[in-house]
């Protein structure tokens, strides 16, 4: 029982030299620490307000603030560990071993968060933006460090990794996407008002096409049957397909109001008889 007690005594020795020595160091560590997340809250806030006042892109400027809280909060804790009096060049000798390891292993997701940091400094396309890559397209809803999601009309979101938009053939059309459609006239129809009746029909979309682009009409090709009349208009991406379809019911309709005819294919079948 008495070597109990001491055992406790002993321990409860330590304890008190433990916190008469080094209390002041844990409640100085504790403090700094405190103080690092609180005045990097601040100024990320700061940052924030600076960048939207300036007009930043947004991802940027999430990229920006989340930099700024990160450091700040990195150097309160570098403080705040040296206040204990613990030497960190060990740590950080081990902590760049283990990154080399882990970047080894992890070369794909680095490719990734590599190409991030290289969309959101280049700045090739902006939330908002409407970008074709690998053959998939979208409206950029947001951009991250590692992938970047794209928004379909069809409410469908698609998420592109980052290393397979840098280096590749980017196409960014911003709010709209190219229209091109082909439609046959009869070659004894009047070609010059049939075209006009189709800028007319456009130009009754024009709240959902783009404005700076003038839409285009003109002959494309001389066919066995038909002479096939090209449109091209540029559509928003968040309604293009619906859009189409309302432009060619209304350009159907104008055409056959208007007497325009719309050919069918002709072909002359020849029977040869074989005489006895």
């Amino acid at each position: 029982m008495e070597q109990e007690i001491q055992s406790i005594q002993k321990v409860y020795n330590l304890l008190i030299e433990f916190f008469m020595n080094y209390s002041f160091q844990i409640l100085g560590a504790i403090i700094i620490f405190i103080l690092g997340l609180y005045i990097g809250k601040k100024v990320s806030e700061a940052v924030q307000r600076l960048c939207d006042r300036n007009n930043l892109d947004v991802t940027l400027t999430k990229f920006i603030v989340n930099i700024v809280r990160f450091g700040i909060v990195i150097g309160a804790v570098i403080i705040a560990v040296g206040k204990l009096g613990i030497t960190l060049t060990p740590f950080i000798a081990g902590i760049g071993a283990a990154s080399l390891g882990a970047g080894l292993a992890l070369q794909g997701t680095l490719s990734n968060y590599g190409a991030g940091l290289s969309i959101i400094i280049t700045r090739p396309f902006i939330v908002g933006n409407t970008i074709t890559v690998q053959d998939v397209f979208g409206v950029v809803e947001e951009i991250k460090l590692g992938h970047t999601i794209l928004r379909t009309e069809d409410g469908e979101q698609i998420t592109v990794p980052n290393k397979y938009i840098i280096g590749e053939v980017l196409v960014n059309s911003f709010e709209y996407r190219i229209v091109e459609a082909t439609i046959g006239i009869s070659y004894n129809s009047d070609m010059k008002k049939a075209i006009s009746l189709i800028l007319e029909e456009l130009n009754k979309f024009e709240e959902f096409i783009s404005k700076e682009a003038k839409p285009q009409v003109g002959i494309k090709e001389f066919a066995d049957s038909s002479v096939n009349i090209e449109y091209r208009y540029w559509a928003k991406t968040n309604s293009y397909f619906e859009v189409q379809y309302k432009v060619n019911l209304a350009i159907f309709e104008a055409l056959k109001a208007n007497s325009i005819e719309i050919p069918y294919p002709i072909r002359d079948v020849f029977i040869h008889e074989k005489k006895a």
